[in-house]
């Protein structure tokens, strides 16, 4: 009778230890900013990284985008228009008083404006440059030091325009394109400190740019009437519609991020496409630059040597 009660002890023990409540979850011990994310591709980035552990001060410029993202799980909504030094510096704040050590910095506050280069104000072109130049250029620099206390990444959302460019895509493309090099640029500077640094050129995902787009260009219905692009503004009209909607989600972009974030052997350049259509043009137009640079000069490659050095290099990157 003593055996087969202390039998049922060790069987109800191993029930409770079975049916024990899970342990609570762990808090985060890291954060991360995202510029921009009160809508689309930086709101899911936001709500991706918080997910997958990270606490993330996520920036927005209207208070009601504050507080709506203040009521998410582990996320923090904090004013920070990347334009206004004074916001920059004051989110550099919050972060340090927050008392987390600050692994991550996503820039991903952009704006597109669509017109013909030599009808472009200048106005236009100075405020695109603003926000997808300036902006991670001034909000890098700020939380710089803390990037490099904690040996941390750097990522900003470019774009496939930051790999070609289109008829009337000039100033976003330029912007874009300037991406590109400050990716380079301050992933070779600041691997002396252990930082990673890392570009991610979406294609056509659902966002709010377009939105925003309509809403600056309005003043331009009576300018575009004198127009010597008609036919080309006409043509561009169903790219830039407002309602973006039917674009697929901007998931693959979040993922991407995260995986940049944890990955033990992150990439430089990560192209995220809705389609293999969108993949494979940015590719052939990359490819095309390759052949343009190569064609009619004193020291062009030949064919057979180019195609040759091209298998070497993705040798080389499988390795």
């Amino acid at each position: 009778m003593r055996r087969y009660f202390f039998l049922a002890l060790v069987l109800l023990g191993s029930s409770l230890a079975v049916y024990a409540a899970p342990p609570a979850p762990q808090q985060p011990t890291q954060a991360i900013v995202v510029t921009g994310a009160s809508s689309g591709i930086g709101r899911e980035i936001a709500l991706t990284l918080s997910r997958g552990g990270y606490f993330v001060y996520a920036g927005a410029r209207k208070p009601a985008d504050i507080e709506a993202l203040s009521r998410l799980p582990n996320i923090e909504g904090i004013r920070l228009d990347v334009t206004v030094q004074a916001d920059i510096d004051q989110a550099v704040r919050t972060v340090q008083e927050g008392g987390l050590a600050l692994f991550g910095l996503v820039n991903n506050a952009g704006v597109f404006v669509a017109d013909p280069l030599i009808e472009q104000s200048e106005d236009d072109l100075r405020f695109v440059m603003e926000v997808n130049v300036f902006g991670p250029y001034r909000v890098t620099k700020a939380f710089a030091p803390l990037i490099i206390q904690s040996q941390g990444r750097i990522t900003t959302t470019g774009s496939l325009a930051g790999l070609f460019a289109g008829r009337l895509m000039g100033a976003y493309a330029m912007s874009k394109h300037a991406i590109e090099a400050f990716t380079d640029s301050l992933a070779l500077e600041l691997s002396k400190f252990s930082v990673q640094v890392s570009v991610i050129e979406p294609g056509n995902f659902q966002s709010d740019i377009m939105r925003n787009t309509a809403q600056r260009q309005q003043h331009l219905a009576e300018s575009q009437l004198q127009t010597r692009f008609a036919e080309e503004r006409e043509r561009f009209a169903a790219f830039r519609q407002a309602d973006r909607s039917h674009h697929a989600s901007p998931q693959p972009v979040a993922d991407a991020v995260l995986e940049f974030m944890t990955s033990a052997a992150p990439k430089r350049r990560y192209v995220v496409t809705p389609n293999q259509r969108e993949a494979d043009y940015a590719i052939e137009q990359t490819l095309r630059r390759v052949v343009e640079l190569n064609r009619g000069h004193a020291h062009s490659i030949k064919p057979q040597a180019l195609v040759a050095s091209l298998q070497q290099i993705l040798d080389a990157a499988a390795h």
